[in-house]
């Protein structure tokens, strides 16, 4: 049975971000990540997870100005070292929350940048975070989004995203499988779970349409969390959904599913 995480940016959002700690853990949650934690001290952050008796999961590498609309900055030739510097900044913080596992956001290809270009840097600069992950004994994942809801991401498919891992290399480096995207992207999500499951580090669920919780939309997660199981995937399961109609309310499918926190 896999291990479900509060993703705490999109859940418990009537709070403020720090109270959404001590909720998760009265919802019953033992896990939780959440895309950034740069703009707290990793101290503070620490002492939540501690006070709430969790264990924090993931959080994303610096994504350049996410208020601009950035979305990630490592298909970006032109900003190499602000994505080298983002990698050492969160280094620091995973060591600080115990996280094992950092996700990579490809980002849009720039206006005016060749594809080529974007690829190009995308591999050296996921080459680079890989490797100074691996030091510290870290896991990188790395994600396709659909281009529905960000328009020009480098990564849209399952496909792209494993070629770039074959041509890394790097035992360290897995993909994050947001069955959401993957939906909106391509289907076929039994298929491309069996298919690449030992190169998938980490599992994130939404239903289509809206981006709610499992069980509003088009989505079979019965099958698809027994079809989970079936494989034998035994990592995390980020619930990164908006909930409706609000958090608390919205966990019933868990239990209904055969779950458990």
């Amino acid at each position: 049975m896999p291990q479900l995480a509060a993703n705490l940016t999109m859940l418990f959002t009537e709070l403020p971000f720090p109270e959404r700690f001590a909720a998760a853990a009265r919802a019953g949650f033992r896990h939780v990540e959440y895309l950034f934690p740069y703009a707290y001290p990793a101290g503070e952050l620490r002492g939540l997870l501690d006070a709430n008796g969790l264990t924090q999961v993931l959080f994303n590498l610096p994504s350049g100005d996410w208020a601009a609309g950035d979305r990630g900055i490592a298909a970006d030739p032109g900003r190499a070292a602000e994505f080298r510097d983002g990698v050492g900044q969160a280094l620091a913080y995973a060591k600080a929350l115990g996280v094992t596992r950092l996700n990579c956001l490809a980002g849009k290809v720039p206006a005016g940048c060749a594809p080529e270009a974007a690829l190009d840097a995308l591999c050296e600069n996921v080459a680079f975070a890989a490797d100074a992950l691996a030091a510290e004994g870290l896991s990188l994942v790395i994600e396709a989004i659909n281009h529905f809801d960000i328009p020009g991401f480098a990564l849209t498919r399952t496909g792209q995203v494993m070629a770039l891992l074959d041509d890394l290399a790097r035992p360290n480096a897995f993909m994050q499988y947001d069955v959401y995207h993957a939906q909106r992207e391509e289907g076929e999500l039994a298929a491309t779970l069996a298919a690449n499951l030992p190169r998938i580090g980490h599992v994130q669920v939404a239903d289509n349409p809206g981006r709610h919780q499992p069980g509003t939309g088009e989505i079979h997660y019965p099958f698809l969390f027994a079809e989970l199981d079936r494989l034998g995937y035994a990592g995390f399961v980020g619930l990164e959904y908006v909930p409706t109609p609000d958090t608390v309310g919205s966990l019933s499918w868990i239990k209904e599913m055969g779950l458990a926190l």
